[in-house]
């Protein structure tokens, strides 16, 4: 059974663009009243030290044989791109490949809307905001149409990405769904989410963090599930049938999960697969199999 999740809680500061929340992983029943900080055993202290004292130096050769075996093995392509910003590691695998963005790309629609905006002194104005709620939380199509276009359809996305440092994606006229885009960029711009030296002020890059920390219960597959019990995940998740730029079904998931002593970064990308459902499964495998080294590796 995939993991449940569910809303932890609002965090405080509420801006004019929106609030901030996240969701939190949890194999447990939900019980009312839990605070979101509150403080960790000694038991429990003692068994992250004593894991991290065991931890085995990081070996990236291993883990690209093993993620190269996977996904031979498997129908389509792939890649993927993670890095814990707690640690510094990082891996990557066919990082730099083309894959078709699919809702992946409504995160860079809404930064670039939001990054043109701050830029102004203007805000979102509230249809916007409600319709970027529907865009991530529930990927509505046709609000990321009408955003797309607030944004200034593939020029006005594009050169937001030039400031955000985006190099790898290739906005499409009109079809946003069709754009290009990499596993490394997809993980850069969630940098852009995450730094204070980001050129989206942090009132946006909150905003946008927390619709992704929202997301329908059903649309919370993918990254999630690399992430364990009491992590926050913030994600969004793509995928449609494809027909021009390949076949199948490209499938793509991307987002943060962060916990006590880690915070991830995890963008994975597929392309050709046969069903969405075989897309989900390699998507969720090379997560949790990154990640999962990742966790218990020392630089």
């Amino acid at each position: 059974m995939r993991r449940r999740i569910i809303v932890l809680a609002v965090a405080a500061g509420a801006t004019a663009l929106g609030v901030t929340a996240h969701r939190v992983v949890t194999h447990e029943p939900r019980r009312e009243g839990v605070v979101a900080g509150a403080t960790e055993s000694a038991r429990a202290a003692a068994k992250r030290g004593a894991a991290m004292a065991n931890a085995r130096p990081f070996d990236p050769a291993g883990l690209r044989q093993s993620v190269r075996a996977y996904v031979q093995g498997r129908p389509g392509k792939a890649g993927v791109m993670a890095t814990d910003l707690r640690t510094g590691l990082s891996f990557g695998e066919n990082e730099k490949g083309d894959f078709v963005t699919a809702s992946v790309m409504k995160v860079d629609i809404l930064a670039s809307l939001v990054l043109q905006r701050q830029g102004g002194q203007r805000n979102l104005s509230g249809d916007q905001r409600a319709l970027a709620g529907h865009m991530i939380r529930e990927s509505d199509n046709s609000a990321a149409d009408a955003l797309y276009s607030a944004a200034g359809g593939s020029d006005g996305v594009r050169r937001a990405n030039q400031r955000l440092g985006l190099r790898d994606t290739t906005p499409f006229a009109g079809s946003w769904g069709s754009s290009l885009t990499s596993p490394s960029d997809q993980v850069l711009l969630l940098r852009t989410l995450v730094s204070e030296t980001s050129p989206i002020g942090a009132p946006g890059r909150g905003y946008i963090l927390g619709l992704m920390g929202s997301v329908l219960r059903e649309q919370a597959w993918g990254v999630s599930a690399a992430a364990r019990p009491g992590e926050r995940v913030a994600l969004k998740n793509g995928w449609t049938p494809v027909y021009h730029q390949g076949h199948g079904w490209a499938v793509n998931s991307v987002g943060r999960i962060t916990g006590p002593d880690h915070d991830f970064l995890v963008a994975v990308c597929s392309g050709d697969s046969p069903t969405m459902g075989a897309g989900v499964a390699t998507v969720e495998h090379m997560a949790a199999m990154v990640v999962g080294t990742l966790r218990t590796a020392r630089p």
